[in-house]
């Protein structure tokens, strides 16, 4: 089965979701989409042995794209994936309407999964954010994968309310960007079943995954896939010590992603690999030449460069 056939089973999806699944970058080239390169970049990430693909999401700047955009990148990734790699859609909106469409289309180009953001900006209760991925679950077949992450979105999904979403049958798994390291441990003895547990923080990712998590939505592998993916492969085999002496080496790299906008620093980093323009859309902009330089430093102590 081609990993980018429809699956419904929640062991299943588990099995599916783990390990480093790169938060794929847009390239753009004049402000226009760069098919060229978006399909190199996806060609290499399997050669890298990356384990999966968010393709679309905030890294992917959904936030600037047109709906035609959108559409047109996620059908680019799942054709030149060709199931080698299972490709998930980032399909959130905080309106419900706007999120069923998207997950409809990536339904129809072959994704495997969609990820939904909690309802950011309109900052609904509990009980909303709830009622928000019912609405989702109810109106189509994807799977989904919750993602909470409050520093962007405003509201949090609190424990109680992903194990009420998690008895929905197509609520697979949770992209935690909290950044509470406690958050894995509460919620895993509130869900019964089967869910995918990974973390939205590359820095958090050895810890989440000793906490009981499955893998990484991770920025830095866009730069750095390789490594990142050893680290996961490193935790499954519980050799903790040894992914996090490497973890120690990626963690500079990491934290000069985020010191400006993101996501101009890993953009910034993938052009110095030569395989995009560090091109952004507003209102991201370029880096300061002094984080460039603190970029290129750390990608070559990795030999990266």
């Amino acid at each position: 089965m081609s990993v980018n056939s429809p699956v419904t089973d929640k062991a299943a999806m588990k099995a599916l979701l783990k390990g480093s699944i790169v938060a794929l970058v847009t390239p753009f080239k004049n402000n226009k989409i760069d098919e060229p390169a978006l399909r190199n970049l996806v060609d290499w990430h399997v050669e890298q042995g990356t384990h999966g693909i968010v393709a679309v999401g905030t890294t992917g700047e959904c936030p600037t794209l047109s709906l035609e955009e959108h559409c047109q990148i996620l059908d680019i990734v799942v054709s030149q994936a060709a199931g080698r790699l299972p490709v998930i859609a980032g399909a959130g909106s905080n309106n419900p309407t706007d999120a069923i469409m998207l997950s409809n289309h990536a339904q129809a180009a072959g994704a495997i999964a969609t990820l939904h953001v909690a309802g950011y900006y309109n900052r609904p209760c509990q009980e909303g954010l709830f009622q928000h991925f019912k609405a989702i679950n109810d109106n189509n077949d994807l799977p989904i994968i919750v993602y909470n992450i409050p520093g962007r979105a405003i509201v949090d999904i609190q424990p109680e309310t992903l194990a009420r979403m998690a008895e929905l049958k197509n609520v697979v798994g949770i992209k935690d960007a909290t950044g509470d390291l406690s958050r894995p441990w509460l919620e895993r003895q509130l869900i019964k079943g089967d869910f995918a547990f990974l973390s939205g923080d590359d820095c958090t990712t050895v810890a989440y995954n000793v906490s009981g998590g499955n893998g990484l939505i991770s920025v830095s592998a866009n730069v750095a896939p390789k490594l990142y993916a050893q680290v996961q492969e490193l935790t499954f085999a519980g050799k903790y010590n040894e992914a996090r002496e490497l973890q120690d080496r990626l963690i500079t790299l990491h934290s000069l992603m985020f010191k400006e906008t993101s996501p101009a620093g890993v953009k910034y980093a993938v052009s110095l690999l030569g395989l995009c323009e560090p091109e952004c859309r507003l209102p991201v902009i370029e880096l300061t030449q002094g984080t460039k330089d603190a970029i290129r430093a750390a990608m070559v102590e990795l030999e990266l460069i």
